[in-house]
Order: C-alpha cells, then sequence, then structure tokens
C-alpha cells in the first residue's frame, strides 16, 4: 500500500509567503501547474514547452567540447606522431611511449582544472546567472586551446590542459543545471540524459578526427584535432547571448517579472494564466526549500537534510567513474599496449562510440518506462558482470582473447550508454535542491573528478607495459568497484520519476527510504480545497505518514 507524508511546517509557511507575493488565489495557482505538470502527456508537454527543448538542446552542446577532449589525451598514447614528441624511446619492442607518471598528469591535467573551474561556477553562477557564466567561460577557452594547439613540449601540454579543464568544468555543471530547469517533469530525464548524448557526439567525433589523422606524418598529426576545437566556442557565445535566463534562477534571484518573461519565451504559447501559475509553483517550492536551508553555500549542501542529498549525487555520479570507464569506455591505448595492430585498434574505438550514441538514444525509451533507480541498479550490476569476464578472458585466453575482450568492451560501452552514463546526469540534476542546485551539481562533479584522478593514475599504470602491465586483468578490480556502487544504489538510490522538485523536498524531508520513493503519496498543497479556498488546520494534518 503506498504511504502518504503529513503537511510540513516548511509547507505552512511557504504557504503563507506565497499568498503574501503574489496574492490570496496564488496558492491555488501554484496547485494546479503542479496538476498540469502531472496531468501532461509527453507530446502536449513537447507542444507547450518546445522552445525550452530548443535551447535546452543547443545550450547542452557545450559538452561536445568537453566529451571531444576526454579522448584525446588518452588515445593519443596510442598515437606514434604524438609519442615522438612527447614521449622517450624505449628500444625496438616497445618503440616511444609516454612515461607513466607524464601519462598520469596529461591524464589528468584536465581533470584537475575542471575541479577548480566547477568549484568558482558553483559561486558565479549563483550570483550571476547561467548564461554569462557560460558565455565568459566560451570565451577564455579560445586562448586555453591555443596554448595546447601550440605546446613544444610536455610541461607547456600540461598547463594547457589545465586552463582548458578551467572551461570544461563550467560546461559540465551548467548543461544538465539548465536543462533540468528549464523545462516541465515529463520532459527532464530526456533533456538531462542528453547530456550525455552531446557526450557521446564529442567523443564520437574526436574517434572520427584522431582515426582519419592516424596517417599524417609530422606533427600535424596530433595538431589537427587538437585545432578542430575552435569550431564551437564562437557559435555557442552566440547561442548562449540569446538564450533565456533560467527562470528558476530568477525566481531564487526574487527577479519574478523576468521570470515571467523567461517562461513566456521557453513556452511554445502559454496563456498569462499558466505562465502565472508556473510562477506560483516556483515561489512556493522555492519557499519550501527556503525553510530547511537559510543560506546558499557549499557548507549547506551538507547540513540537514541536504546531506543525504550530497551523498546521492556525488556518489551517483562518482558511480561513472568506478563503473570502470577509466578502463573500458576508452580502451584503445590498453589494445595497442596488448599487442593489437594500431588503426585496428582506432576502428574498434570509433565503432565502440558508435555504439554509445545508439545507446544514449534507446535510454530514452527506457528511462520513460522505468525510470531510474530501476535502470542505474541493473546497468551496474552488468557492468560489473561484464568487466570481470574481460578479466577471465585475459587470464585464460592471452593475445588470443584481445578481440573478444575487445568485444566485451563494446558491449560495456553501449550498456553504459543506455543506463549509468546518461541516467546520472538526470539523477544530480533532479535530485538536488532547487536553491542549491549549482553548487550542489558541482559538487557531484567534483566526487566524480577526484574519483577521476584516482581511477586515471591506477588505470594508467595497470596498462602501461612499462609499469605494473596487468592488461585485461584490470577487468576484475573494476568489476569490484562496479559491484561496490551496485550494493550502494540498491540501498540509498530513490526513483524521483514524475516527481515534481516540491513533491521531492517534501519526500527528502520525510526521511521516507529510498526504497520507497516510488510508493509513496505526496501532497503539496494539502491545505488548498478543490475550489480553491484554504482549508482548516484539522485538514491540513489529517494524512499520515504510514
Amino acid at each position: 500500500m503506498a504511504s502518504t507524508v503529513k503537511i510540513t511546517t516548511a509547507q505552512k509557511v511557504a504557504d503563507r509567503d506565497l499568498e503574501d507575493k503574489l496574492g490570496v488565489s496564488a496558492l491555488a495557482e501554484a496547485k494546479q501547474a503542479t496538476d498540469d505538470e502531472h496531468a501532461q502527456t509527453l507530446f502536449q508537454a513537447l507542444k507547450e514547452n518546445r522552445m525550452a527543448v530548443m535551447w535546452s538542446i543547443l545550450i547542452s552542446m557545450t559538452i561536445i567540447m568537453e566529451g571531444y577532449d576526454t579522448i584525446l589525451i588518452g588515445t593519443f598514447f596510442a598515437y606514434p606522431e604524438f609519442n615522438k614528441k612527447f614521449g622517450t624511446y624505449y628500444g625496438p619492442e616497445k618503440g616511444y611511449q609516454v612515461s607513466g607518471p607524464w601519462q598520469t598528469g596529461l591524464n589528468q591535467a584536465s581533470t584537475a582544472g575542471a575541479i577548480v573551474g566547477g568549484l568558482l561556477n558553483g559561486y558565479l553562477a549563483s550570483r550571476f546567472g547561467y548564461r554569462w557564466v557560460m558565455i565568459g567561460s566560451l570565451a577564455v577557452i579560445n586562448f586555453f586551446i591555443l596554448i595546447v594547439f601550440l605546446a613544444n613540449n610536455v610541461q607547456t601540454l600540461l598547463g594547457g590542459q589545465i586552463l582548458c579543464g578551467l572551461a570544461w568544468g563550467v560546461f559540465a555543471t551548467l548543461a544538465p543545471a539548465y536543462a533540468s530547469e528549464v523545462c516541465p517533469t515529463n520532459l527532464r530525464g530526456y533533456l538531462t540524459t542528453y547530456v550525455n548524448l552531446c557526450w557521446a557526439i564529442g567523443q564520437f567525433l574526436a574517434a572520427g578526427v584522431l582515426t582519419a589523422c592516424l596517417d599524417i606524418e609530422g606533427e600535424w598529426g596530433y595538431r589537427i584535432p587538437f585545432a578542430v576545437q575552435w569550431i564551437w566556442p564562437i557559435p555557442m557565445m552566440v547561442v548562449c547571448y540569446f538564450a533565456p535566463e533560467s527562470p528558476w534562477w530568477l525566481v531564487r534571484a526574487e527577479r519574478l517579472e523576468q521570470a515571467k518573461h523567461s517562461i513566456k519565451r521557453l513556452s511554445g504559447g502559454k496563456t498569462e494564466e499558466q505562465i502565472n501559475n508556473q510562477i506560483a509553483m516556483m515561489v512556493h517550492t522555492n519557499g519550501v526549500e527556503a525553510e530547511e536551508t537559510s543560506g546558499a553555500t557549499y557548507i549547506d549542501c551538507f547540513k540537514g537534510v541536504n546531506l543525504r542529498r550530497t551523498e546521492i549525487v556525488c556518489v551517483a555520479f562518482a558511480g561513472q567513474i568506478l563503473s570502470g570507464s577509466s578502463f573500458a569506455y576508452t580502451p584503445t591505448y590498453f589494445f595497442t599496449s596488448a599487442g593489437l595492430p594500431t588503426d585496428a585498434a582506432f576502428y574498434l574505438s570509433l565503432g565502440a562510440k558508435a555504439f554509445a550514441f545508439i545507446g544514449t538514444i534507446l535510454s530514452w525509451v527506457l528511462i520513460s518506462r522505468w525510470g531510474r533507480r530501476t535502470l542505474y541498479i541493473s546497468g551496474m550490476a552488468s557492468l560489473s558482470l561484464i568487466l570481470i569476464l574481460v578479466g577471465i578472458v585475459s587470464v585464460t585466453a592471452g593475445l588470443p582473447g584481445l578481440w573478444a575482450a575487445g568485444g566485451l568492451c563494446v558491449l560495456w560501452l553501449f550498456i553504459y550508454s543506455l543506463t549509468i552514463g546518461p541516467l546520472a546526469y538526470s539523477i544530480i540534476s533532479e535530485t538536488s535542491s532547487v536553491r542549491l542546485r549549482p553548487l550542489s551539481v558541482v559538487l557531484s562533479r567534483t566526487a566524480y573528478q577526484i574519483v577521476n584522478i584516482i581511477s586515471q593514475f591506477l588505470n594508467t599504470y595497470m596498462v602501461n607495459p612499462v609499469e605494473w602491465n596487468w592488461s585485461g586483468k584490470s577487468g576484475f578490480f573494476w568489476g569490484g568497484t562496479a559491484f561496490l556502487v551496485f550494493a550502494w544504489s540498491y540501498f540509498r538510490l530513490p526513483e524521483i520519476k514524475d516527481r515534481t522538485y516540491e513533491e521531492l523536498d517534501i519526500l527528502f524531508m520525510k526521511k521516507v527510504s529510498a526504497r520507497k520513493f516510488a510508493q509513496t503519496h505526496v501532497e503539496a498543497y494539502e491545505t488548498v480545497t478543490p475550489e480553491g479556498e484554504q482549508g482548516t488546520e484539522e485538514k491540513a494534518n489529517a494524512t499520515r505518514y504510514e
């Protein structure tokens, strides 16, 4: 039987504040907006919010830049011309190789920059809004790309990667937050997971460019892939300039008239009544959260009920790395180090990225049917099993089993792109509270990056033939980490499908078990009668949490 939750003190205070700001009918208007969101079909939501969908899709395309770079450096280690320029000669058998310490540094450089950039973004986005922070980041990355393009030694390349990471940290945290705030409940899953599709597009483009440049002799073989990054910043700056600001951010900033204008631009012809209802719902949600969260700082993310939300977004996002992505997502260097011909390894990587693209699109079908929790749990269990199989093949078959291990890595990438990859963006964007969203998303990304640094360090030594040389046996280690995340997600990851932000606030305030989120009934406007009049105190307290 479904449980219900009783009205909270925060809701009562938010009710009074809403009426003080927008009038006595505002509470009924907010309830109407919530009811409309739940009643909307997918096609109705697309029709009424078609401009929001367009702007969300365009803003999220900044992630293509980060996706492009994430496999660039790691794949360059299998690139002959790159190794000649930045590596050391280890004899005729191993040829030119970038040493383990420098591989680790280059792999982690943009990650370290992204941590700093993300943390700065949490503060800047909360203060100045999403648009201008994105425009500033796109402007400076043009100069940072020039540094890596002209780098003549590994030290300069390292510094350039760190600086580029500052901007990528902004893109990675702003895009999913913006997507989650401009669209209604039944579109959030599609548009937040679309962020992962942009990531996959970037990686597919990078794999294609790298494969095309493989036979180019001299330094242009690796400089051209760096130069391709200049395609995005200027057009994306124009997009961000004309894009509407997030109405949720404007409500948090008490700029209600601007928020109404933003909703009007994001909608596909909503009536004035619908816009007023939506503003009332946003103000009420912000009021409920304000009672539980007095400020909007990083420290507030670790206080009270927000601590649980921070745990969920951080572990769910870090789960992308702990699922074995450092090893299986971009296995080009692993395969070339293990003995697969360079051109075959690159074509295998290119095909794998195509599967990632297809998997992300198919995830939109699954997420609308089964939600976030079921797909995340089942996906993590499957990834753990595949990685263990890679380890078994490596131990039992050796070099003859390389193609079998390669096929398993492609299967791993397909399932990852079907589940964990896109779902993590949805979870971090929707689970965080509205008031703390920019900060919460940044913290989740920081957790991801810290785990990524450790992961890149370990994986570099695991697969490097002049270091630990574990090769495919690394699958046992990453299969174990994926299993640990699977166990955590079963007990701690709630289902957030079809919940408004205010309903999620109430569920977290009442400390509902993760396994009961989907079955628990929430009435955010219990004090409103069907006629829109305020009910009695006894009516407000009539529900019970069972």
